[in-house]
């Protein structure tokens, strides 16, 4: 049994919080999100770390982030770039916006054999996720295909009072597994009874599972999503704005009965910098997550 490894998809152009927020240092002595996720990687036995990146970045991104992590864990580097497109689809000129996350992680495949754990930069996920992960991972038979995981919150842990917030809600069986997942893009809390979707007019229980991209694959995944990818391209490959996303690979891979993810919850209080009014917010929780001895400081 290897070790898993943890890909972070750090490439989002942060145009809600207003800059590039992977960078952002938050913690008390300047620690990044992106330094929590890695220590609890560390602690919970994760064996490499992978960073999904722009090269319009790379050398800001190598002095303040790679450079602390040289003595903690192996790491590498890859890049999503709009142009990175498989044969024989170009990108339209005209297009600035990266191809979504579900293009992001394909850009780790050359460098991933073993099972993985995905996540978002800019989430703050908290260790009890990082644990429930690896130890899924760490105990899968050796050539696993098709046994994937996620892990849940609860959609009252994951709001921000800056605004609305997109989410994956999820429909799960009575045995755990995914069932589906359906984003929601305009979620708030509107009272103590309910949350509230925008778009939609429905409402949800403070206890629905979301989706927060903390996925689990085995690396079979990367040939299905990359077919699924090459669909999307014939049918989105000369808009402006399209993205192609993880969670659509998914659903599709279990509605063909290729996939089954299991969902772990956890009642951790997830935490990101959505909106650049978040900011406050996540300093004082990160200060206190220190003050209380959750994490040492510094950190690395």
């Amino acid at each position: 049994m290897s070790k898993p490894t943890l890909l972070i998809m750090a490439a989002g152009m942060g145009n809600r919080y207003g800059g590039l927020k992977q960078l952002d240092g938050v913690g008390p002595d300047g620690e990044t999100i992106m330094d929590y996720s890695v220590f609890n990687a560390v602690k919970s036995g994760f064996g490499k770390v992978v960073f999904v990146i722009r090269r319009s970045f790379e050398i800001d991104f190598r002095s303040k982030v790679l450079a602390k992590y040289q003595n903690v864990i192996p790491c590498q580097v890859v890049y999503q770039e709009i142009d990175n497109l498989p044969e024989p689809f170009k990108a339209p000129a005209e297009r600035e916006k990266p191809w979504g996350t579900g293009h992001a992680l394909l850009m780790a495949e050359p460098v991933i054999n073993e099972p993985f754990c995905v996540i978002n930069a800019d989430d703050y996920y908290g260790s009890e996720a990082f644990e429930l992960m690896a130890n899924a991972l760490i105990t899968l038979p050796t050539d696993s295909k098709g046994s994937y995981f996620m892990v849940s919150y609860p959609l009252s842990n994951t709001l921000s009072e800056s605004g609305t917030v997109s989410r994956g809600v999820c429909n799960l069986s009575s045995d755990g597994l995914l069932l589906g997942v359906v984003e929601h893009r305009k979620l708030k809390k509107v009272n103590n009874e309910a949350i509230f979707d925008e778009e939609t007019q429905m409402k949800f229980p403070f206890s629905t599972p979301v989706s927060m991209n903390f996925w689990g694959f085995t690396p079979d995944y990367f040939a299905h999503s990359k077919d699924l990818f090459k669909q999307f391209l014939a049918l989105h490959g000369n808009e402006l704005k399209s993205e192609f996303y993880i969670p659509s690979v998914v659903a599709k891979l279990v509605e063909q009965n290729i996939a089954t993810v299991r969902v772990m919850q956890t009642s951790e209080n997830w935490f990101g910098v959505t909106y650049a009014n978040d900011r406050p917010e996540v300093v004082n929780r990160l200060q206190r997550l220190h003050q209380n001895n959750t994490y040492p400081t510094p950190l690395f």
